[in-house]
Formats: structure tokens, sequence, C-alpha cells
């Protein structure tokens, strides 16, 4: 898809995107037989949405100018992006075979350096915001009209390079900058709301001077109209859109079973994960 205006591309549904990233992360997963699977299928509903109804881009440039920037601070998640940059035509899908093996473009933890549209590579978690941060600033002094999307997890917002990055991006009035927060409630230690002392993640973000939305990141309604009315928002500020999402969505065996950060699935059980998807594919 060459995509050179938000909302511009072909005719598939946007449900039919979101199965096709869910059925490539799958894919990968089963060759390692390991993988954020429950990231990965839990995101690709925001996914869908970011790369074919918001993002202008152009699938055989990926450095071209003119694009919007998506930054993955959540660098153990590029199994969910490159599912998605698989589906856009910015990675070939033959590539799949090769996840996570020596030499291979599509490493188990997102590199700019290997892939082409990694915009940055995520990790240590916390720094993804403030890198946004610069280059919506350095997009502006240059006068270019694109967005910079950063999409970060829940357990960094523990991190206080994050609230940084949040106050830096208010005194600069980056109106080009939205945040998206994977909030899954899962962290490495746990539930996301347990681990520190939390309030009401909409508020927060409204009090730190942020134009923000909470929505239901696996609705995908919501998710469109959030997506557009953070890019329509009338208002020299930055915008975030806290998606709230459910880790294994669209297989009900895994999303059944007892969630942690890293969902275990059995060798025989990736076959039977992608028979259950292809029995709902989205006309």
């Amino acid at each position: 898809m060459n995509t050179s205006a938000p909302g511009a591309g072909s005719n598939v549904s946007l449900e039919r995107r979101a199965w096709a990233i869910r059925r490539n992360a799958l894919r990968m997963g089963e060759v390692q037989g390991q993988g954020y699977i429950g990231q990965a299928l839990g995101v690709a509903d925001v996914l869908a949405v970011s790369y074919f109804h918001a993002l202008s881009y152009r699938p055989g440039d990926p450095e071209w100018e003119g694009r919007d920037r998506f930054l993955l601070s959540i660098g153990h998640y590029a199994i969910a992006l490159y599912s998605a940059m698989i589906e856009a035509g910015i990675l070939p899908e033959e590539e799949i075979g090769t996840y996570g093996m020596d030499d291979s473009r599509m490493p188990m933890s997102g590199m700019a350096a290997y892939t082409p549209g990694m915009e940055i590579t995520g990790g240590s978690l916390g720094h993804g915001l403030g890198i946004a941060v610069g280059m919506a600033l350095g997009l502006k002094r240059k006068r270019n009209p694109a967005f910079v999307y950063n999409m970060l997890s829940d357990g960094e917002l523990g991190e206080g390079s994050t609230w940084e990055a949040v106050m830096s991006a208010v005194q600069w009035k980056l109106d080009n900058l939205i945040a998206i927060v994977d909030f899954n409630d899962q962290q490495a230690d746990g539930k996301s709301t347990a681990a520190l002392a939390q309030v009401p993640e909409l508020g927060r973000w409204q009090a730190f001077g942020w134009f923000a939305q909470e929505v239901d990141g696996n609705d995908m309604d919501a998710v469109v109209a959030a997506f557009d009315a953070a890019r329509a928002h009338d208002g020299a500020q930055p915008r975030v859109i806290i998606a709230k999402t459910k880790m294994c969505k669209g297989i009900p065996f895994l999303e059944d079973r007892e969630i942690t950060h890293f969902v275990r699935v059995e060798p025989e059980e990736w076959a039977k994960a992608l028979a259950i998807l292809d029995e709902e594919k989205p006309q």
C-alpha cells in the first residue's frame, strides 16, 4: 500500500488487516517456538489503524522525508511491528521464516540498523518517548508537517525518563507528537497496576498538559476515532492515546490461560492457534 495521506489506501477492512497482523505474528512465533505473542495479538488492532488508516508512508521508500514516524519504544514488541510492516509491504512476506535467525532483518528485539521501517532501537524501556520528543522538535524546526507516533508500554509509565519526556513535550508545544500507550496491565514482574502506586492514567496525562484519550484498544471503531481526534485536535499540545488491550486477543485458549508478561505456547499449539484464526478470517 502506498499511503500518501491518512486514511488513504485499499478497501481491505481494518479488521482484515488486524487479522493478517495476528496471523503473521503467529507464523513468526512458530519459527522460533517463542516470542512475545501475547502482546502482538493484543496490539494488532492498534497497529492496523496505525498503518492502514493514520500513517503517511511509502512502502518502497522507508526513508521518505515526508513520512510519519512510528517509533516502537517497546523493543520486545518487534514481532508485532514486523507483522504490521509485512502486511503494509515494507518488509517481504517471504522473510517470515527468518525471524530471529542469524543475519535476519527481523531480530527478536527491534533494531533500527537491521530493519527497514524500524525508526529506533527499542529498549532499555523508558527511552522511546524522549527520542520521539527530539524527533518531533527536529521536524518542527525543519517545518516538516509529519507526525511522530511513539508506542510505549504501561510498564514504561513507571520510568522517570518517560515523565521527563512528557514534560518536555508540553514545554515545546509538540502538537505533532502522538503517544500510544499499550495498557495490557502486564510487565516483567507482574501486573503494571501493582508495580507502583497508580492514579487514573487519563487524568494524569491531562494534568501534565497533554490531550489525552482512553479507549478499548481492541474496539476498532473506537481506536479509529481516537486516532482521528488526536490528529485533528486544535491545540498546541502533544496527544496521547491510552489503549486498553487484551493479551492474546483473538485466540481464546490463550486468552483464557493465566496471563503473564511472556506467554508460553507449546509446540503443537502454534498450528492450533493458526487454525482458530483462519476460521475467523474477516471478509
